[in-house]
């Protein structure tokens, strides 16, 4: 009896879990929607797709290269992990040092955030740091 119970129990949360997922699915398309109907104009640079080139027979395009500020380095991350964070314009990179001790969970974060912009992690003792390169596609 006390596993069909069980058994109950774990399908009512899954059917609850289900409709909480509906839910956030929803709102995610709502504001899909809307940033695909915003004017591109308002949008912050980053977030502005560039131009495709036409394709010409014979010429390889060449990749349009954006460059990235500080600040567009530092709006990669949520208030609570940029306040813990250091950031210093080292010409090719943006460099990210901690002010303190990250923790393995606000560690794994920016590291996760490093590499969805192309960045790394240089492991250098008391000198170890972050890298996202200024330049990038």
């Amino acid at each position: 009896m006390s596993e069909k119970k069980s058994i109950e129990e774990i399908l009512s949360r899954l059917d609850e879990s289900l409709i909480i997922l509906r839910d956030v699915l929803s709102d995610l398309e709502e504001v899909s929607r809307s940033l695909h109907s915003s004017e591109a104009g308002q949008l912050p640079a980053t977030l502005v797709p560039s131009p495709v080139p036409s394709k010409i027979p014979g010429v390889t395009p060449t990749p349009a290269y954006r460059k990235r500020s500080i600040d567009d380095a530092k709006m990669m991350f949520p208030q609570e992990l940029e306040g813990l964070l250091i950031f210093t314009d080292k010409g090719d990179y943006v460099m990210i040092k901690p002010r303190q001790y990250l923790g393995s969970e606000n560690f794994a974060k920016i590291a996760s955030i490093i590499r969805g912009a192309g960045g790394e992690y240089i492991s250098a003792g008391k000198d170890s740091h972050f890298r996202i390169p200024k330049q990038f596609e």
